[in-house]
């Protein structure tokens, strides 16, 4: 206990390794929590009718697409605010954290306005005519959950770059309880609460975003009791400060939107091919969010870290705390790599369980085969996410976006102008896996080259 209390100048791995678990395994649960609140809600629209689980996956990604700019930008706050703690100026973590909440607020117009266009935005991407009032009920009921989900990854990140990572563990378990229990009230309907199928889905999520949103505000409140971050003495606007959060937030959030929106486009070039191929990928990554989304913990963990020890103690200090942070993704990853070979058919029992339709059961069976290309990508996929992190965390944000910008192209570009006559679900899977590859090296090239030993941002 006293070594984790006054770590020595130089502290052993052992050391490193304990320090970054304590950061990502409550982070990992949080992260875990939101994978198995999307799983548990697809599977639900599974259960209740086949073409609204393909419907959720269109919907959802365009809610992500629309989002994750904003989100983007206010994820940096984790960062940002571990570099004030390691700099020993804490009094200054609440004037910044009010600009990430007037970014929120500014977002508002946007939101409306994709929700309102919803119905086009799906007839331009040309999605199957029978899914197009299903995906638009979806994308909308999220929507009016579209500013809970930024405020509660702007509020979050108080927490995360304060080392209270455990907060952040307990309100995602118990907001996810939430969700599920507003997922099977609303979606099934009980007594006199009307069955409401993919609306109800959307509706719960919506309240577990804002869930999360109020009691992050209600607990930062409570550990400014004795005025440390001085919360409740800045709410003002800064420019200065909103500007350090754009400059090292937009590309984060760009990023997000070129990673995001070159998924989306393949989801939907998928989609073109039907419902079936489209439920099969929803199937299977379904899968997939289970591997990757907890490991976004462990990339956030990363980004606190580096930022801290920067300024702390250098990089040295920070290489030590990312290699950490790879062996507990590589770890985690390959075991479900394994999984993916080994046990395939085992997983898709999960959605025979409520006898599925012919529809589903063809899409049971594509979804079988798409899995081995979910274990082929799945370990370099925990790679770049966990590198870049460690790069946002030093600040350079600029090279994280220019990467995800240049792979999504090239892998649509490379799709689109390739794409055969038959096999075309096979061929888009080996997009995302080339995508995923893509970003990996590049994450590994950079961060071996250094450049972000040199940077801070603060």
């Amino acid at each position: 206990m006293n070594d984790h209390t006054n770590p020595p100048s130089e502290p052993s791995f052992r050391f490193v390794f304990a320090e970054l678990l304590a950061i990502a395994l409550p982070l990992m649960v949080s992260t875990g929590t939101f994978s198995l609140v999307l799983f548990v809600d697809r599977t639900l629209l599974l259960w209740h009718d086949g073409a609204s689980m393909s419907a959720s996956m269109a919907g959802g990604n365009f809610f992500w697409v629309s989002i994750c700019l904003p989100i983007g930008i206010a994820s940096m706050t984790g960062a940002i605010i571990s570099q004030y703690v390691g700099a020993g100026e804490e009094h200054k973590i609440g004037r910044f954290l009010w600009q990430s909440v007037w970014l929120t607020l500014m977002s508002t117009p946007f939101v409306v306005a994709v929700a309102y266009a919803a119905p086009d935005l799906f007839r331009w991407a040309e999605q199957p005519s029978e899914l197009i009032a299903a995906e638009t009920t979806y994308l909308r009921w999220l929507m009016v959950g579209g500013i809970g989900a930024i405020l509660e990854n702007a509020l979050s990140g108080f927490f995360s770059g304060t080392n209270r990572t455990r907060v952040i563990m307990w309100v995602s378990l118990l907001s996810g309880v939430v969700n599920l229990i507003f997922d099977l009230l609303l979606i099934f309907g009980a007594g006199p609460i009307p069955e409401l199928g993919i609306a109800g889905a959307a509706i719960a999520s919506s309240i577990a975003f804002w869930f999360k949103a109020i009691c992050f505000a209600g607990l930062i409140f409570y550990y400014d009791r004795d005025h440390r971050y001085r919360i409740r003495q800045s709410v003002c606007f800064c420019r200065s400060l909103l500007t350090k959060l754009l400059f090292f937030g937009f590309p984060t959030g760009l990023m997000y939107v070129t990673e995001a929106g070159g998924f989306t486009a393949i989801v939907l070039r998928i989609g073109r091919l039907g419902d079936v191929p489209l439920r099969a990928t929803t199937m299977a990554i379904n899968f997939n969010m289970v591997a990757f989304i907890p490991l976004m913990g462990v990339s956030i963990a990363a980004s606190v870290l580096v930022g801290r020890h920067l300024i702390e103690s250098g990089p040295r200090r920070a290489a030590k705390s990312v290699l950490a942070a790879l062996l507990v993704g590589w770890s985690y990853s390959l075991l479900w790599c394994i999984a993916y070979l080994a046990f395939p058919g085992t997983m898709m029992q999960l959605y025979e369980l409520n006898t599925p339709t012919s529809d589903s059961a063809l899409a049971i069976e594509l979804a079988h085969g798409l899995l081995k290309f979910v274990a082929f990508y799945v370990v370099m996929d925990a790679t770049q996410l966990i590198l870049a992190g460690a790069l946002r965390g030093a600040g350079d944000t600029w090279f994280v976006l220019g990467t995800g910008l240049v792979s999504s192209l090239l892998a649509f570009s490379i799709g689109t102008w390739g794409e055969p006559t038959d096999g075309q679900l096979d061929w888009w899977w080996w997009m995302i896996t080339l995508w995923v590859w893509m970003i990996a090296v590049c994450m590994t090239a950079r961060f071996i080259q250094g450049k972000w030993k040199q940077m801070r941002m603060v």
